[in-house]
């Protein structure tokens, strides 16, 4: 990583996630955006997003509901 190489992490709070397959649609859904890697837990609803390059929360909220699922917070 370079010198001003930054992390941004965000923490989504997602409603409509009740199995493994939802999880990794939304994984996959946000890791679609670049830069973004993504890890889901499924007991917490919720869905922690660690980006290289910022992306605005709408983004990141268009990106889960358009899988079909419903993002309650971002933190």
């Amino acid at each position: 990583m370079g010198l001003f190489s930054k992390k941004t992490v965000k923490t989504l709070t997602v409603e409509g996630m009740h199995c493994m397959h939802c999880s990794q649609r939304v994984e996959k859904a946000l890791e679609e955006l670049s830069g973004v890697s993504a890890k889901v837990d499924l007991d917490a609803k919720t869905a922690t997003v660690t980006m290289k390059k910022d992306h605005t929360d709408d983004e990141l909220k268009k990106a889960v509901e358009e899988v079909g699922f419903t993002v309650i917070e971002i933190k």
